[in-house]
């Protein structure tokens, strides 16, 4: 009996990768029409961005800090609860790539130059300009560490969990495509596979688009910074192009070679980089102070960590959660469609619990 042909099937073929027409020239044309529309009224656009975003943040913060809470909590219920021992793919499905490998994939996609770029930026920032502390004291120094690590920590991981947990289950125990629509199967049926499926899907490249565009300018500007201060390398816009399109075409060369020959090697050199930065760290820097910081800035994100992560400025009155945890939330989520794709991808017949607590 011939398979029945719904709208999620119907692909075209572009440069041999498979492409949802209505999907893929909807997103570049309201992609094109954004970036032109800036760059045409750049200070207007930037006010208007910076207007939407600080109406965001100052009413709806309490409801992404509730939401982004409740994601880890239902997380935690599901990797120690009767769930955990589920399979993804079905109790025979068996994991498809190592465990370092697909360690390295998670890390990798997850956060990588974001990671890279405020791992050093934003506890300094925070230590010249503390939510509540004294400017330049121990606590504002502690403060500093407990932040960076909520906004790096369980709470971002959690998005991503939960994300490419529901789009795992769904494409390989229930056979849906591997699309964000496959998500809203149980509310929709198969309208997924109509228009409601294709605005869905729309919506989803969008976040990603501007969502990886936040991340890959900030690490644009550290390159080209280190490259000017390193080499006298002019540090300008055409540096920065370049920079850009050199990533960009590695990036795809990675994803038209595949997961296998392409995003996992990269990943795992990725990983080997970034251990040799960390050894370099540990020898080259205050060791004994790297060491003890570790081990006390550690105890202190758990021992503060329902105060951090609740908190709201309720009482204070200020406004720097909008510039960064707000900020934090709203960019893990317009990451989320990428990453959780990505990583329901790769952790195909791991037990929900294995994937849950390797993710997070």
């Amino acid at each position: 009996m011939a398979k029945k042909v719904t709208r999620s099937d119907e692909k075209k073929s572009i440069f041999g990768l498979d492409v949802n027409g209505p999907v893929f020239f909807t997103s570049t044309i309201f992609i094109i029409v954004s970036i032109a529309l800036t760059i045409i009224f750049e200070k207007k656009a930037e006010k208007a961005f910076a207007n939407i975003q600080h109406a965001v943040a100052e009413n709806a913060d309490w409801f992404f800090i509730l939401t982004i809470n409740l994601f880890l909590v239902f997380l935690i219920y599901l990797a120690v609860g009767k769930y955990g021992k589920l399979r993804i793919g079905g109790q025979k499905a068996k994991p498809e790539f190592k465990t370092m490998s697909w360690f390295a994939m998670l890390f990798s996609a997850g956060m990588g130059i974001g990671l890279l770029f405020f791992g050093v930026a934003e506890p300094v920032k925070h230590l010249l300009s503390p939510p509540t502390a004294e400017p330049n004291t121990v606590a504002a120094a502690q403060e500093a560490m407990n932040f960076t690590f909520l906004h790096w920590g369980f709470h971002a991981w959690g998005v991503y969990a939960l994300v490419g947990l529901a789009l795992s289950y769904f494409t390989f125990s229930r056979g849906l495509p591997l699309t964000i629509r496959s998500i809203f199967y149980p509310f929709l049926g198969d309208k997924i596979h109509g228009k409601i499926g294709d605005a869905i899907d729309i919506f989803a490249v969008l976040a990603t688009l501007f969502g990886l565009a936040t991340s890959l300018g900030f690490g644009v500007q550290q390159i080209a910074s280190g490259l000017n201060h390193v080499f006298g390398v002019p540090d300008g816009t055409l540096t920065q192009v370049l920079l850009i399109a050199g990533i960009t075409l590695i990036a795809t060369t990675s994803v038209v070679l595949g997961v296998d020959k392409g995003v996992r090697i990269l990943s795992e050199w990725n990983m080997r980089v970034a251990v040799v930065l960390l050894l370099l760290a540990l020898i080259l820097g205050p060791t004994l102070f790297i060491f003890r910081s570790f081990v006390e800035n550690t105890g202190s994100y758990f021992f503060n960590f329902l105060k951090i992560s609740t908190w709201s400025e309720t009482f204070e009155g200020s406004s720097w959660q909008n510039d960064w945890t707000v900020f934090y939330w709203g960019w893990w989520i317009g990451w989320s469609p990428f990453v959780g794709m990505f990583i329901a991808r790769i952790s195909k017949g791991r037990t929900i619990r294995e994937f849950i607590l390797g993710v997070l």
